[in-house]
């Protein structure tokens, strides 16, 4: 009980701090150095998770064909196409070599 009660108030504070933003700022613009600062969250994470994933736990041996994956998918983010096709064409490259090393 206690721990559904802990679940239900951490989601409601969460919901608040997260409802409290736009209240906060409103019909303000934020300047431009937030704005890129917030635009770069999402690919910091994402890298993030990407060295968390290829490393795993104890530092298994690395995985060749993810890293080409991976290198697609930075290549294209560089060239400006949209995360979605980047992630995508990461993951074709990397079931590609997969199914041509085997």
């Amino acid at each position: 009980m206690k721990m559904w009660l802990s679940v239900l108030v951490l989601t409601v504070l969460s919901w608040l701090m997260k409802a409290s933003a736009p209240l906060v700022i409103g019909s303000k613009k934020l300047p431009p150095t937030v704005v890129r600062m917030t635009a770069l969250t999402a690919p910091v994470l994402l890298a993030g998770l990407i060295v968390t994933d290829l490393g795993g736990p104890g530092w298994r041996e690395l995985d060749w064909t993810e890293l080409a994956g991976v290198g697609v998918a930075g290549g294209l983010c560089l060239t400006r196409v949209p995360m979605l096709v980047a992630v995508a064409g990461g993951i074709v490259v990397t079931a590609l070599v997969r199914l041509s090393l085997q």
